[in-house]
């Protein structure tokens, strides 16, 4: 997407002005999704679901209490997770026992307290890697493995790019349009934000349309400002505590065995991406720990899981700036949000094309990301088992669309695709004969899908 140039680590020396730009970019590239999922929640409750304010704030705490975590050393943005969809559903339908006559705000109570469960399951893991180390786990996260998560984890998004594009193909196109001009042919500060001018633009474009008449492809209107009326313009976050049950938690804490391995593969396109060692700097128990935490403090106080945000990956490819900084920065922007419910309803009327035209690129560029680190560290297709597993792999997470589902003592659990690719992947690549990987062999490849030690790095070699 864009060419070779000077990566950015120390974003001061750009100027406070373009740093809080760059932190609006990061910002707008997390809100989209990050507050669909407490709009598609409230559905399955019949109105009575998450908070968008509850959601960012939970956005911006996570993200700050994991970079304490990580050593603010990565920058990562912790948005809502999709992979929870699932539980919430079936804990709203959810009829046997004390759930008979449940009303749904006290059901999304029990839900919240599997996610602070699931949360839970990620520090065991992180205990795990910091007993046995990273070199041992790895082993069995070969490139053959992580390349094609990452590929899903990409491509699985597709179908969303295309779904919010189809409601207004026109609009999509000038997000998508804006977004590749500003990165190819933009100069200086216009070149590192081309998201941000994507948004911006297309929004102008959209108010445009609106006054002109234009309608959406199903004949509604492209804005609806029905809900920043009613709004106050300064209200505090409507916190509630969660609730406890077995059953809503044997519903979404198995949800994590998908976003552990989702949050490894988006650490390692995160490492890719910006040239840095980050399993072995800070170190991935480090990781894991602060998104566990962070999920966890969000489900206590009624808020969706958090994970690691591949979108923001991606602006961190576009703009070259890689210094966590301006993460945190968008952190306290989502935060500060969470304040105002006039503001945060109107970000929220930003029409779906908008969001599709520039997911476009987005979530193309994960899946280009993963391709990358399967050929920079020479995975060798000519045998046959890294065929099956990268075929058996791809397959999964793009083909079982609504996951598995089974039940466990009555109660309906869902493995996702990417859940089910993970798996599948780990365990082919630990029974199949002819397992060659060894870590370390092929340093620079190693560096590039940020599994390896940086000699240019020294810091990274330290034991953590």
């Amino acid at each position: 997407m864009s060419e070779n140039r000077e990566a950015i680590r120390n974003a001061r020396e750009l100027g406070l002005p373009r740093v809080m730009m760059l932190g609006l970019q990061h910002m707008f590239a997390m809100f989209g999704a990050t507050v669909l999922v407490p709009l598609l929640v409230s559905k399955y409750f019949g109105g009575e679901g998450i908070s968008i304010q509850v959601t960012l704030m939970c956005a911006g705490i996570g993200t700050l209490l994991f970079h304490v975590c990580s050593r603010f050393k990565v920058p990562a943005f912790l948005g809502s997770s999709f992979a929870y969809l699932g539980g919430f559903e079936t804990v709203s339908r959810l009829s046997a026992g004390k759930y008979a006559d449940m009303p749904m705000n006290e059901k999304v109570c029990y839900a919240c307290g599997g996610i602070v469960v699931a949360g839970l399951m990620y520090l065991l893991l992180a205990l795990i890697i910091k007993m046995v180390g990273v070199k041992r786990v790895m082993k069995y996260l070969p490139p053959v493995v992580t390349g094609p998560i990452i590929i899903c984890i990409g491509l699985s998004l597709a179908p969303s790019a295309i779904g919010n594009a189809s409601t207004n193909w026109p609009l999509a196109l000038i997000a998508l349009c804006v977004v590749v001009i500003f990165s190819i042919w933009g100069k200086g500060m216009f070149k590192i934000i081309p998201i941000l001018m994507g948004v911006t633009i297309s929004y102008a474009a959209a108010l445009i349309m609106n006054a002109a008449g234009f309608t959406n492809a199903d004949g509604s209107a492209i804005f609806d400002f029905t809900n920043v009326a009613k709004a106050s313009v300064i209200g505090f976050p409507p916190f509630v505590l969660c609730k406890f049950d077995i059953t809503a938690i044997l519903v979404m804490a198995p949800i994590a065995i998908a976003t552990m391995m989702e949050h490894i593969g988006d650490i390692s396109a995160i490492s890719a991406t910006v040239g840095e060692n980050f399993v072995e700097d800070p170190g991935l128990h480090r990781t894991l720990m602060g998104d566990g935490l962070a999920t966890a403090l969000a489900g206590l106080f009624g808020g969706p899981a958090n994970t690691t945000y591949g979108e923001n990956t991606v602006v961190l490819e576009l703009s070259h700036v890689y210094d966590p900084m301006v993460v945190r920065i968008a952190a306290c922007f989502a935060i500060i949000l969470s304040f105002f419910p006039k503001v945060a309803g109107l970000i929220g009327t930003m029409p779906s094309a908008i969001v599709g035209g520039i997911s476009f690129i987005l979530y193309g560029m994960i899946s280009a990301i993963g391709v990358r680190n399967v050929v920079e560290n020479r995975v060798d297709f000519t045998q046959s088992r890294n065929l099956i597993i990268a075929a058996v792999i791809l397959v999964s997470g793009l083909g079982f669309s609504e996951g598995i589902t089974f039940s466990v003592g009555g109660t309906s659990i869902t493995l996702t695709s990417l859940a089910i690719a993970a798996l599948a992947g780990v365990i082919l690549n630990a029974i199949l004969p002819g397992n060659e990987y060894e870590f370390g062999k092929n340093p620079k490849g190693d560096i590039n899908r940020g599994l390896g030690i940086n000699p240019q790095n020294p810091s990274s070699k330290k034991n953590q």
